[in-house]
């Protein structure tokens, strides 16, 4: 039986500190591997049987396991995924043996009561069981270990998309008393909406901008010097993303591949520890980033916007356009030799990257029209069409 998808790494050397991270989803989706539980107690992709959110002694006591390997690991810092927040008996067994354990816990449901198996006809699913009504209402559960860290500050950031996504941020300070300085650093948990198509890379992109923002506008506004950030969560993405790539950009690295000594080449880009979604697919397992202050970063803006144009040119890929049919696309009926404004906004909208749900916002539009438009003419000719979208780096979704 599968108990649980994560990692976990140590915070400094002497073992004198470790953060985890790991997707506790209840198996409940259809097609996945795990979504339904067969006659012989067994969980099966195929349509029969029953879910495992229909039978408490499978999730009480696949959750007992869980809970069982965490205190074992008994981890500074837990940071859980697909959380199962509308179960209240679920939460409270979560709450008393953490609690007891010397945690203190933090959750925080996704907006509009969702849950990844819920359908679309059906704002909340109910489940009837013993008279009791359980909501598979999911998000996130951090817990922190009171023994070797202290809360400064807790903050929850809502994005409000489709996915209807959540992030938590955590300002923590160590308390060990070996310690001459309490270092102070910030923690955030989230779970990214999961690729289902490449029109879905920009609502990905976009989740991860927010939370850096949010990150850098908690630290300015608290007047904080630069310190150490742990990013945790489901990641939904591979190290040839455009998500991947981005973090890259500004400074964080991957514990894993810290661990293995792995860098951004495409040989170690495959280097990775598999496990299989809820499609059934093999996939890199995700792993925790890490960010210390003096790491060389390029200008946020300018790193999204990177990847944004990098977007693009994948979908202007999947469309076997050549460089020059590229240009000609963007310039669209514009009769002079240069992209405008306007026909760079109407070529988005074609490939979906605004007007859409998920789209770029408006400011979103003109921060990534300006980060182009560098010498304010309020076109683009085609040398700036070469430099800045068709040398983006090279991503998959």
């Amino acid at each position: 039986m599968v108990v649980a998808a994560g990692s976990k790494f140590n915070l400094r050397r002497g073992n004198s500190g470790s953060c985890s991270s790991h997707n506790v989803v209840i198996n409940d989706r259809d097609g996945g591997e795990f979504s339904r539980i067969n006659k012989s107690g067994c969980f099966s992709s195929m349509n029969q049987g029953v879910r495992e959110s229909d039978c408490r002694s499978f999730w009480l006591t696949r959750n007992q396991r869980i809970l069982d390997s965490l205190l074992s690991e008994s981890s500074s810092i837990m940071c859980l995924q697909e959380f199962w927040v509308g179960n209240e008996e679920l939460v409270h067994m979560y709450e008393e043996r953490l609690g007891d354990a010397g945690y203190q816990l933090f959750k925080l449901a996704r907006t509009n009561n969702r849950g990844d198996v819920i359908s679309a006809k059906l704002p909340m699913l109910h489940v009837f069981l013993c008279g009791i009504v359980l909501t598979l209402e999911q998000g996130l559960l951090t817990a922190i270990r009171k023994e070797h860290l202290s809360i400064v500050n807790y903050r929850e950031l809502l994005f409000n998309d489709c996915g209807d996504r959540v992030a938590q941020l955590l300002h923590v300070k160590s308390v060990n008393p070996k310690d001459s300085i309490n270092q102070e650093f910030l923690i955030v948990n989230t779970h990214l909406l999961f690729p289902h198509d490449s029109s879905l890379s920009i609502v990905r992109l976009d989740q991860v901008y927010q939370i850096l923002q949010y990150v850098e506008l908690y630290q300015r506004e608290n007047r904080l010097k630069p310190m150490p950030i742990i990013l945790c969560g489901d990641w939904n993405g591979s190290k040839r993303g455009h998500v991947y790539k981005f973090l890259r950009s500004q400074g964080f690295v991957s514990s894993y591949d810290i661990a293995n000594q792995y860098t951004d080449s495409y040989a170690d880009a495959h280097k990775w520890v598999s496990h299989r979604n809820h499609r059934g697919n093999i996939c890199g397992v995700d792993f925790i980033w890490l960010c210390n202050p003096n790491q060389a970063r390029k200008p946020m803006k300018t790193s999204w916007a990177e990847a944004v144009f990098s977007i693009l040119k994948f979908q202007l890929r999947k469309a076997s356009l050549s460089e020059d049919d590229a240009f000609s696309f963007l310039k669209g009926d514009n009769c002079a030799d240069s992209v405008t404004y306007f026909s760079f906004t109407e070529a988005l909208r074609k490939v979906k990257l605004i007007g859409v749900p998920y789209g770029l916002c408006f400011q979103q539009l003109q921060d990534l029209w300006n980060q182009v438009d560098v010498d304010g003419k309020g076109v683009i000719d085609f040398e700036e069409f070469k430099v800045y979208i068709v040398c983006s780096f090279v991503t998959t979704a």
